[in-house]
Formats: structure tokens, sequence, C-alpha cells
């Protein structure tokens, strides 16, 4: 149980049952490596424990979102010039749709 006492907004908490960590704010567990803001923008299906770790492990190897799908992808060598397998086509670096190989908006 919590109490609001209206000084502090608790965000971290303990659960005095079980010792495990979780966020007062969005009611889950522990949301680690992002704040409630960046957990509150992410869809239902992407909550997990599992999905978090994937999100900050792409987040950690520097990997993008297919914008249409949202397939992870890695550029290994190259250009930024990037075609999912969905067949959507664009600029690892910015993220908008590429219809060369050099992207119009950030010019790599």
């Amino acid at each position: 149980m919590l109490i609001d006492d209206g000084e502090e907004v608790v965000r971290e908490s303990q659960c005095p049952h079980c010792g495990r960590m979780f966020c007062a704010q969005c009611k889950v567990a522990w949301h680690v490596g992002m704040d409630c803001g960046e957990f509150q923008k992410l869809s239902v299906d992407e909550r997990g424990n599992e999905d978090v770790m994937l999100r900050n492990l792409a987040q950690s190897q520097n990997w993008r979102r297919c914008p249409s799908c949202m397939f992870y992808v890695e550029k290994s060598v190259g250009c930024s010039y990037m075609k999912c397998r969905s067949g959507y086509a664009f600029c690892y670096n910015c993220g908008l749709q590429a219809v060369s190989h050099t992207c119009q908006s950030c010019h790599k």
C-alpha cells in the first residue's frame, strides 16, 4: 500500500510481499532504462519485460525500426538506404521514406 502525502512523487517502489521493484506511477513491474513517459508511449503489446529488454538492447546496439512494420533492422556496412523485408525503403539515419540511396532530408 502506498500513501500519497502530496509531498513527493513516488515512482520506483518495492513490493513488501515479493520484494520486486514496481513503478507506482504506471502500476507495472519496474521499467528499467526508461522513464514513465517513454513507457506510456509504448503500445500495450510492447510493455512486457522481454519487450523492454529488447528495446534496451536495440538502443544500445543503435538498431532502428522500420517505420512501416516496426521490425528492428541493423546496418552493418554501406550507405544509410535501407530496404526492410516488408519492402519499405527508408533512411537509417532519420527514418524518412527513401526513394534513392541519398536521403533528401539528412543528405547522407
